[in-house]
C-alpha cells in the first residue's frame, strides 16, 4: 500500500483537540532564544572594563568641577559607542530576519489536512508530515509503515545515516534525507533532547574570529600597562605633592593609552558587512562570517542548483530489449506517480510520461531514491507492472544486471553531452522483494534493464562571470557532484574553467589513503559520483593542505560537506537542512553576490589591519612619551589634548579607512605578524624619538625666555611644548593615514595599493581643521592648546620631513626586518 492510500488512516488531531491539550500545559515552550537582547547589547558596549574606568575618571572630574575636561575627555569615546550600538542594533535586526527566513515550520495534519505551522502551535499528540530535507522539530516516533533516512549528527557527531522505521524515535533538531513518513509529538519546546541541551547552555555563545582575539589580547595588555602607569603616577603625586585635580587629569590621560574604540570599530565593521550583504542577496547567519570569507582560497560547489538551475527536462529515452518507447514512457510514468517523494529529476520524468502513466498500482514496499545510493525502488503490484522497479545511475547498477546485458553506446554519448543519464531496470517479485526487505541497501541480483534516461539541465546565465570573478579574487574553484564525473566536465567546459586535469571519482577516492588524497585533491578540479560522506572526507583533504573551504550546496546530499567547512553556504531555495546549517544563505538562488561576499570580507580584514596600524602606532607613541616626560619631570599630555589628538589620527580617520579598504587578497606574508609590528615599531619609536624632541626643544627656548609661572600646569613653557607636540603628533598621524591607504603604488615603501585619492583630501581637510582649532581663540581655549610662534612651527614641520625621511629609509631598507629577522628582504 502506498503512502497516497496511507494518509485517510491518520487524521491527526482536532482544533478542539489542540485547544485542550494547550489549556492543559501540553503546548510548546521555546528554547531560550539564541540572540542577544537590546539590553544586552547596551550594556555589552556602555558596561565594558574601559568605559567604566573612563567614566569613573571624568566623574572625578565633575566632583573637582572640572566639568570641560571631563565631557571632553569622553566625547571620542561616547561617539564611538553610540555608533556601535547603532549598527549592533541594525544588524540585531537583520538577523532576526534571518532567523525568522531559515526557521524551520511544522507540517501538521489537523483535522484531516496538512497545515503549515511554526514549531511554537505544536501540542503533545500532534501527527507531523515529514519529507528529504526537512527538519525534525520535535521529539517523537514514527508511525505508520513509512521509511526514512536520518542524519542525526547535530545531536550524536556521527555523520553515518539511520533508518527509521514504525516506532523508532526521532529528534528535534535532525534531518530527514530520504524518504516520506508520519512523527508524533511526544516531547515539545523545551521538552525535547535539544531544548534541554539548550536550556542548559548559554543563551548566547560569542566565538571570537582570529582577528578579534588578536584585538582582546592587545586591549588587555595595554589595559595592563595603563593600571600599572596608574599606579606610578598615583605614587609620583603623593611624593611630589601634584594637586588632585592634576593627578585625576593624568589619570584620565594615562588610560586613554587603552584603544578602547578598536574593538568596537571592528564590531561596526562586521555590522556594516552584514547589513550591505543583505541588500546584495546574501543574508550572514554568523555574524562574523564576513571575516572568514576574506580567507577563504578554495571553493567547493555542488553541479546541480549552483552551477545549474536544477530545472531538468527528459531529452531522450533508449529503449532495451523488446520494450518500445511508449510502453517504457507508461511504466516510467506509473513508477514516478507512485513516489513518496519528489525530486527534480522524477518531476521531469512524470511531465513527460503523465499521459502514458495514468494506471494505479498498489506499492508493497519503496526504498527511497538517495544520493549516498544513488538509486531508489518500488516493489508493485498491477496488471502489467509487477515486480521491483529500480531507477538510478548506470554505473552504480551495472554490477546487479543480468550477465551480458548490452547498454549499447546511448549512455556514454548522452553523458558526453553534459546530460545526467539514469537507467532504468526490473527484477521480478520474488527475488526482488525478498533482497529489499532488508536494510535497503543491497539491489537483487539479474536485473534486466528496461531503458535510458537522458536529462538535460540549464546553466544558470551568471555561473561564468561568477566563476572568472572567483578567479580574479585568486580563489580556486572544486566541483563537486554526485553526477558523472564526464557530465560534469562537460558543464564545466561550457563555464571556461580548467579541465585539462583528470577528475576524481567516488572509487577513485575510496582507494586513496589521507596522504595520497591530499595529493590528487590539489590537483584535480572535477569530482564526479561523489557520495555526501566523501564530500565530507574532501574538505577535510583540503583542510589538511591549510586551505580555507567555503563549501555551496543546496541538497540534503551537501549537509556534511557544509559542516564540515570553514564557511557553509546554502541557496534560499536549497532543502531546510543545508539552510540550517549554512554560515551565508544566497537570496533570489543565484551564488551571483558570492564573489561580493568574498570581496567584502576582504575588505573588512584589510580595512581593520590599517585600523590596527594606526590605533597601534599611536598607542605606543603616546605610552612612550608619557614614561620619558614624566622621567625628566614633565607633564605630556592634558585630557582634552588626548580626545582631540585621537579624533584627528584614529577617531575620523578609522571610519574612512573601513570604507576605502581595498577588496583584494593579501599575500600571508604582507598580513603577517612581521608586517604589523613592522609598521608599528619603527612608526611609533621614531615618531616617539622626535615628538620628544620637539617638546623638549620648545620647553627649553620657552623655559630661557619666560618668567616663571605661577601655574606651570596651565602657562608658561609646559603648554607651550605641549600644543608643539600634539601639533607634531597629528601631522604624523595624518601622514600615516596616507602611508596605510597611499593614493598610488608609490605611496608606501612596502606595501601595495589601488589608486585612490579619497584618503589625501581627507588628510588635507583634517590638517586644515586642526590649523583651525588653532587659530580660532574659544577652540585652542576648549582644547588647552597654546598659539605659537613662526620660528616653532616651521620647525615643527622639519620635525615632520626628518620623522618621513627617517621612517622612509627604515622600510625602504628593512632596517626593521635585519635587526630582528637576521637578514631583509631583496
Amino acid at each position: 500500500m502506498n503512502m497516497q492510500e496511507q494518509r485517510p488512516l491518520i487524521q491527526g488531531l482536532s482544533t478542539s483537540e489542540v485547544e485542550e491539550r494547550r489549556a492543559r500545559g501540553l503546548g510548546c515552550v521555546p528554547p531560550p532564544a539564541t540572540g542577544r537582547s537590546y539590553l544586552r547589547i547596551l550594556r555589552e558596549n556602555v558596561l565594558n572594563t574601559v568605559n567604566i574606568i573612563l567614566f569613573s575618571i571624568a566623574l572625578a572630574l565633575v566632583l573637582l568641577r572640572q566639568y570641560l575636561d571631563a565631557i571632553v575627555s569622553v566625547g571620542v569615546v561616547s561617539f564611538n559607542m553610540i555608533i556601535s550600538l547603532v549598527q549592533e542594533v541594525r544588524a540585531k535586526r537583520t538577523l532576526d530576519r534571518i532567523a525568522l527566513l531559515t526557521r524551520p515550520n511544522a507540517l501538521v495534519l489537523r483535522d484531516g489536512r496538512e497545515q503549515l505551522i511554526e514549531p511554537e502551535e505544536l501540542v503533545v499528540g500532534d501527527i507531523l508530515v515529514l519529507g528529504p530535507g526537512d527538519q525534525i522539530v520535535v521529539d517523537g516516533p514514527l508511525v505508520g509503515d513509512g521509511c526514512i533516512e536520518v542524519d542525526e549528527s547535530l545531536l550524536t557527531g556521527e555523520s553515518d545515516l539511520m533508518t527509521k522505521r514504525e516506532g523508532d524515535q526521532l529528534y528535534a533538531g535532525t534531518f530527514c534525507i530520504a524518504g516520506r513518513a508520519y512523527y508524533r509529538a511526544e516531547q515539545v519546546g523545551v521538552q525535547s533532547v535539544a531544548g534541554r541541551l539548550t536550556a542548559g547552555a548559554r543563551a548566547y555563545r560569542v566565538v571570537l574570529t582570529p582577528l578579534q582575539r588578536e584585538i582582546v589580547i592587545i586591549i588587555r595588555l595595554l589595559l595592563c600597562v595603563a593600571i600599572f602607569l596608574e599606579f606610578l603616577q598615583v605614587a609620583a603625586a603623593l611624593i611630589s605633592g601634584m594637586p588632585m585635580v592634576e593627578v585625576v587629569r593624568m589619570a584620565m590621560v594615562i588610560i586613554s593609552i587603552v584603544p578602547n574604540g578598536l574593538f568596537l570599530s571592528i564590531s561596526v565593521a562586521y555590522a556594516l558587512g552584514a547589513v550591505r550583504m543583505a541588500g546584495k542577496g546574501a543574508l550572514i547567519q554568523r555574524f562574523n562570517a564576513m571575516e572568514s570569507l576574506s580567507h577563504v582560497d578554495v571553493l567547493c560547489t555542488d553541479k546541480t542548483g549552483t552551477l545549474t538551475t536544477n530545472m531538468l527536462e527528459l531529452v531522450a529515452l533508449q529503449p532495451y530489449g523488446d520494450m518500445d518507447e511508449v510502453k517504457l514512457r507508461r511504466l516510467l510514468g506509473r513508477y514516478c506517480r507512485h513516489l513518496s517523494n519528489h525530486n527534480a529529476t522524477s518531476a521531469a520524468i512524470e511531465a513527460a510520461c503523465i499521459e502514458q502513466g495514468r494506471e494505479g498500482v498498489e506499492v508493497r514496499r519503496e526504498i527511497p531514491f538517495s544520493a549516498r545510493r544513488r538509486w531508489g525502488a518500488l516493489v508493485v503490484e498491477g496488471s502489467g507492472m509487477a515486480g521491483v522497479y529500480v531507477l538510478g545511475a548506470p554505473d552504480t547498477l551495472q554490477p546487479w544486471l543480468v550477465p551480458g546485458a548490452d547498454l549499447g553506446i546511448f549512455v556514454e554519448q548522452e553523458t558526453m553531452q553534459g546530460r545526467r543519464v539514469l537507467l532504468f531496470a526490473h527484477a521480478d517479485m520474488v527475488v526482488g522483494e525478498s533482497v529489499l526487505t532488508g536494510v535497503g541497501e543491497c539491489l537483487p541480483a539479474n536485473l534486466v534493464p528496461l531503458g535510458a534516461i537522458s536529462l538535460g539541465d540549464h546553466l544558470r546565465p551568471e555561473a561564468r562571470e561568477t566563476l572568472e570573478r572567483f578567479a580574479r579574487l585568486g580563489v580556486q574553484i572544486k566541483i563537486i557532484s554526485g553526477d558523472h564525473p564526464q557530465t560534469v566536465a562537460r558543464i564545466v567546459q561550457q563555464l571556461g574553467v580548467d579541465v585539462t586535469k583528470p577528475p576524481l571519482t567516488g572509487a577513485d577516492i575510496d582507494m586513496l589513503n589521507e596522504e595520497q588524497l591530499k595529493r590528487c585533491v590539489e590537483e584535480a578540479t572535477i569530482f564526479g559520483r561523489i557520495a555526501p560522506a566523501q564530500k565530507e572526507r574532501l574538505v577535510q583533504a583540503l583542510h589538511s593542505n591549510t586551505h580555507y573551504v567555503a563549501m555551496i550546496g543546496d541538497g540534503v546530499n551537501d549537509v556534511l560537506a557544509l559542516k564540515q567547512a570553514d564557511i557553509g553556504i546554502a541557496m534560499q531555495s536549497g532543502s531546510q537542512a543545508s539552510r540550517g546549517v549554512a554560515d551565508v544563505i544566497l537570496l533570489r538562488d543565484t551564488f551571483a553576490s558570492l564573489p561580493y561576499a568574498v570581496q567584502e570580507g576582504q575588505r573588512i580584514r584589510n580595512g581593520m589591519q590599517d585600523i590596527l596600524k594606526l590605533f597601534l602606532t599611536r598607542v605606543a607613541a603616546v605610552t612612550m612619551l608619557l614614561i620619558s616626560i614624566s622621567y625628566v619631570g614633565g607633564i605630556a599630555f592634558q585630557p582634552r589634548q588626548i580626545s582631540i589628538l585621537t579624533f584627528f589620527t584614529v577617531g575620523v580617520p578609522t571610519l574612512a579607512l573601513a570604507y576605502w579598504a581595498r577588496a583584494e587578497r593579501v599575500s600571508q606574508d604582507e598580513r603577517g605578524r612581521w608586517s604589523l609590528l613592522g609598521f608599528v615599531v619603527p612608526a611609533s619609536v621614531t615618531m616617539g624619538v622626535v615628538a620628544l624632541c620637539v617638546y623638549l626643544g620648545v620647553f627649553i627656548s620657552a623655559l630661557l625666555r619666560l618668567p616663571v609661572p605661577a601655574n606651570p600646569y596651565r602657562e608658561g613653557p609646559i603648554p607651550l611644548a605641549q600644543t608643539a607636540m600634539i601639533l607634531f603628533l597629528v601631522l604624523c598621524g595624518l601622514i600615516l593615514v596616507v602611508v596605510v591607504e597611499p593614493p598610488n603604488r608609490w605611496g608606501a615603501g612596502h606595501a601595495r595599493r589601488k589608486k585612490n585619492w579619497g584618503p589625501v583630501v581627507l588628510v588635507l581637510v583634517l590638517a586644515i581643521s586642526f590649523m583651525g582649532v588653532i587659530a580660532v581663540p574659544w577652540l585652542r581655549t576648549l582644547f588647552n592648546l597654546q598659539m605659537l610662534s613662526f620660528v616653532a612651527y616651521m620647525g615643527i614641520g622639519g620635525a615632520c620631513v626628518c620623522w618621513g625621511i627617517w621612517l622612509w629609509a627604515i622600510w625602504h631598507f628593512h632596517l626593521f626586518e635585519r635587526l630582528f629577522q637576521g637578514g631583509g628582504r631583496g
